[in-house]
């Protein structure tokens, strides 16, 4: 009887923390539907609902907010920072975990003690370097600064192939493959949860940063800003009056892209965390 109490307690507590965390989200969707563009702090659900403002984020750009120019660059910052920063980490961590080389261990420290800095220490440096260089103030300059330090996130990663038994390796050399041949014919395929888990975090951070974007862009077009950034722009006090419906529904549609990756990838996700701790 006790123990059944104890579940219950738990389940009961886990179900309110869950409502308590969703108040605030479905407060975003259903004023996204509201006729009324500002703040409406009388009701909690709008009087008029309709999809107007949806409508206006895919249809009706204005010089104020062009969601598609938005949702277009942050798009392909997020792809390409994706693509560059998986193959960082998964190189560095195969290299790391699998490979014995001189100063391996002297380098593993550095690494982590470097990244126990915060990046926002590092942040005008990396705008004057980039501008000395020409890449501020553009979509291929935060793609670089985004994916230049990916290899740093190596840790998980090497954890997990840390876990893939060093016999198989040791079997390929014997039949002479390379370390190219092992790490893309043995140790990715073997390695599906821990990629998809670097390829969902690449991706998360340049689609959700908002600091490093509004450092390195600097244009007055809302056409060259990215998600984060325009509708950052829609809920200063001189525009919130009439565009924070339109800032709730592009809300919404930026957390889409990201709730439909975890929900197909929920799955390999956690099997990526569990393993990659398993070794150090």
């Amino acid at each position: 009887m006790k123990k059944a109490w104890n579940i219950i307690w738990k389940h009961g507590l886990l179900i309110i923390l869950s409502v308590i965390w969703m108040i605030p989200i479905l407060w975003l969707f259903v004023t996204s539907l509201s006729g009324y563009k500002g703040i409406n702090t009388m009701h909690f659900f709008p009087q008029e609902w309709t999809l107007d403002n949806y409508k206006q984020l895919f249809f009706e750009p204005d010089t104020v907010a062009n969601f598609p120019a938005w949702f277009k660059n942050s798009m392909i910052i997020g792809c390409f920072v994706c693509l560059i920063s998986t193959f960082f980490v998964l190189g560095v961590s195969y290299a790391l975990s699998c490979m014995r080389f001189r100063g391996r261990k002297q380098l593993m420290s550095f690494s982590i003690i470097l990244g126990m800095f915060p990046g926002v220490l590092s942040m005008i440096a990396i705008y004057f370097v980039m501008k000395l260089v020409g890449l501020s103030d553009s979509i291929v300059g935060l793609i670089v600064v985004y994916s230049g330090a990916s290899g740093l996130g190596y840790l998980i990663c090497k954890g997990f192939f840390d876990t893939i038994p060093a016999s198989l390796r040791e079997s390929a050399k014997l039949e002479g493959a390379s370390q190219l041949t092992i790490f893309t014919r043995i140790v990715i395929p073997l390695s599906k949860p821990i990629i998809v888990y670097t390829v969902i975090n690449s991706f998360l951070a340049p689609w959700m940063d908002f600091v490093m974007a509004k450092l390195m862009i600097k244009s007055k077009n809302p056409v060259d800003w990215t998600v984060a950034m325009g509708l950052y722009k829609l809920v200063e006090r001189t525009l919130v009056g009439n565009y924070f419906s339109v800032f709730c529904a592009g809300g919404i549609i930026v957390a889409i892209p990201i709730s439909v990756l975890f929900v197909i990838m929920q799955k390999f996700y956690v099997e990526g965390i569990t393993g990659g701790a398993v070794k150090g």
